[in-house]
């Protein structure tokens, strides 16, 4: 689950039903986002996406850092779901670092739907 040096990227998952008993998968991000390791988050949220059903939830509460990659890492992801319609994600616990980016480049409200 890490990368080089200095770019490590962790990840916790938990499988859970929300309020109205709709499963729910929260990643808990933590670490850096950036180009080295934008894969490992693709490979885990794509199936999700693809298999429907669910609400995904990537918790940034102790993501550190996010780079230009990982902003179209999860841009890419959240335009896969909206693509496909058979499920939610969503980005909770935001960093002020990470709301700001997402606020300066618009995508915000993108996250927000």
């Amino acid at each position: 689950m890490s990368s080089a040096p200095g770019t490590t990227f962790n990840y916790q998952i938990e499988e859970t039903k929300d309020e109205r008993d709709f499963p729910t998968t929260t990643i808990k991000c933590r670490g850096k986002l950036i180009s080295e390791n934008t894969d490992e988050i693709r490979k885990l949220v794509q199936p999700l996406i693809q298999q429907g059903g669910r609400r995904i939830v990537l918790d940034f509460t102790d993501l550190e850092y996010l780079d230009s990659s990982g902003l179209g890492a999860i841009v890419g992801l959240k335009v896969s779901q909206l693509n496909r319609g058979l499920c939610l994600l969503e980005l909770v616990n935001l960093t002020p670092r990470v709301k700001k980016l997402l606020t300066i480049t618009n995508l915000l409200q993108l996250f927000s739907s």
